[in-house]
């Protein structure tokens, strides 16, 4: 029988897989409809799909990459193989995410960021996209953290 303590993590693990896969979708509404971060932000709290999520993991990943996108985007751009504005959107938003966590969240591990990429590009991209998510995020680490990686 397992205790509630020792579900914990887990859970907490599993709310901010859902934050970042809802955080993807919000960065691709951003980039479709130029609306407002805040307007987007505000639309994810009061849906349904929230429920089960990190809600402030949520909003700090939104909010993060709107905020710094030009940063990232300059950040992913000695990684990539053409200009950012070609990738597609599903991909772009991934990459943003995962070089916002890279450079700004220090307290999860690099492993993390990329599996949590590859795994939303395996549900959301393009057949075989997670391959070069993989490539992007991994170089993108490996400069990033390179103290980290050792």
């Amino acid at each position: 029988m397992t205790t509630d303590a020792a579900k914990k993590p887990n859970r907490g693990t599993r709310a901010r897989s859902i934050a970042r896969k809802l955080a993807m979708q919000a960065l691709y509404q951003w980039q479709l409809t130029g609306q407002s971060a805040a307007d987007i932000n505000l639309q994810f709290l009061a849906s349904e799909e929230i429920e089960g999520s990190d809600r402030e993991y949520f909003t700090e990943l939104l909010k993060g990459c709107v905020d710094q996108a030009e940063k990232i985007n300059a950040a992913i751009a000695p990684f990539i193989d053409r200009p950012i504005e070609q990738l597609d959107p599903v991909e772009r938003a991934i990459l943003m995410i995962g070089l916002f966590e890279l450079t700004n969240r220090i307290d999860i591990p690099y492993r993390v960021v990329i599996n949590e990429g590859v795994d939303l590009c395996k549900r959301f991209g393009a057949t075989d996209a997670h391959k070069y998510i993989n490539a992007v995020l991994d170089r993108a680490a490996r400069d990033i953290r390179s103290a980290e990686r050792g």
